[in-house]
């Protein structure tokens, strides 16, 4: 595997902030060798949700995606390291918690599917543009 050195968005979601569990979630990262490059504590409008997830529109849990989000403050965070996208993505784990590894963030501390605490950029591409909405 090649060794190189990327940045990838993370947030950390209503459910998770309203728990209180974002600095045990930065901490996950930090140990496993991803910097936190940049991080702010931000409310965002459906509107917003909605464009950031636009991705998803035409799938049946679009609308409930973009509630969700813009229901409280959220963590948005640029992460860095080697592989950083893979990284973070093995660190989450899978999107239903029920269905995670163990010791991933989602099997730790994600409610649902729909309330699974974090959010990771899962290619260079979308790392990008996602970087580029929250830190323009």
């Amino acid at each position: 595997m090649s060794r190189k050195i990327e940045q990838t968005l993370s947030i950390i979601k209503p459910d998770a902030v309203e728990r209180n569990l974002v600095n045990e979630i930065k901490e996950i990262f930090l140990k496993n060798n991803l910097i936190i490059k940049d991080s702010k504590k931000i409310h965002i409008t459906k509107e917003e949700a909605a464009e950031f997830y636009k991705v998803h529109q035409s799938k049946p849990f679009y609308n409930d995606l973009c509630t969700y989000l813009s229901s409280g403050p959220i963590v948005v965070m640029i992460l860095e390291g080697e592989n950083a996208i893979l990284n973070n993505r093995k660190l989450m784990g899978s999107t239903n918690p029920k269905d995670a590894e163990e010791k991933t963030i989602r099997k730790l501390y994600g409610i649902s599917i729909d309330k699974n605490s974090v959010h990771g950029s899962d290619s260079m591409e979308n790392a990008k543009k996602e970087i580029e909405f929250f830190f323009k």
